[in-house]
């Protein structure tokens, strides 16, 4: 069942019940990076695919409180971020997550807390949260993805990193390009290559050591 919620940005995304019980619509949101669809609300959930930067995807509707709703996207229905999804607000493209406060979103149940809130994941205890990343509204639209790699890294380190698998980190949040990672979370050189690695949440990504930065994702 769904309940219409208002979405306030005070405090992130925080959710207050409408008096009215009638069920919205589901609307449409565009991503404002390549963002990840995974099996469940959260990042320790599987991958099951990735809505391309740019690209519009349905929002069946969000959970009360969180900051991840459900999607639709190519045929593929799962979980993502809403700091990463734009939508149509009063006229203006701006996050889900920062929605002003006269905006309505549909609420979804995570029918996954009720029985086995870790059917679907890859396990790990949540040990932080990634920084910032693509996010924020802008006046006239949507601020852009922070840039990454122009080019696709070479083969070599790819198979170094698929090679030399670390114990994934997870972190509240997601993985994207530009995304900062906390302090406490160890990077891993690559032999003779500029950034380091890690995995975060179930994925490598590739790391500018002195930003601290994702510069690349691999999917």
């Amino acid at each position: 069942m769904r309940n219409n919620i208002v979405m306030t940005a005070a405090a992130g995304l925080t959710a207050a019940l409408l008096s009215s019980t009638a069920a919205m619509a589901d609307f449409n949101a565009t991503a404002t990076t390549d963002l990840n669809i995974r099996s469940g609300p959260g990042p320790q959930y599987e991958v099951l695919g990735a809505i391309a930067n740019s690209d519009t995807a349905t929002v069946k509707g969000c959970i009360e409180g969180s900051k991840w709703c459900q999607v639709s996207y190519n045929g593929t229905t799962g979980w993502s971020y809403s700091e990463y999804l734009s939508a149509d607000f009063d006229g203006q493209q701006t996050v889900i997550s920062m929605a002003p406060q006269t905006a309505v979103v549909p609420v979804v149940e995570n029918n996954q807390a009720g029985t086995n809130a870790t059917v679907g994941a890859a396990g790990g205890a949540i040990a932080g949260a990634l920084i910032g990343g693509p996010v924020g509204a802008a006046i006239g639209g949507v601020a852009g993805a922070t840039a990454g790699l122009t080019a696709s890294p070479p083969p070599t380190v790819k198979t170094y990193v698929t090679e030399n698998r670390i114990d994934p980190v997870y972190l509240e949040g997601e993985v994207v390009v530009g995304a900062g990672v906390p302090d406490t979370v160890k990077l891993y050189p690559v032999p003779d290559y500029e950034y380091q690695y890690v995995y975060i949440n179930g994925q490598p990504v590739l790391v500018e050591a002195g930003t601290r930065q994702i510069v690349y994702v691999y999917r």
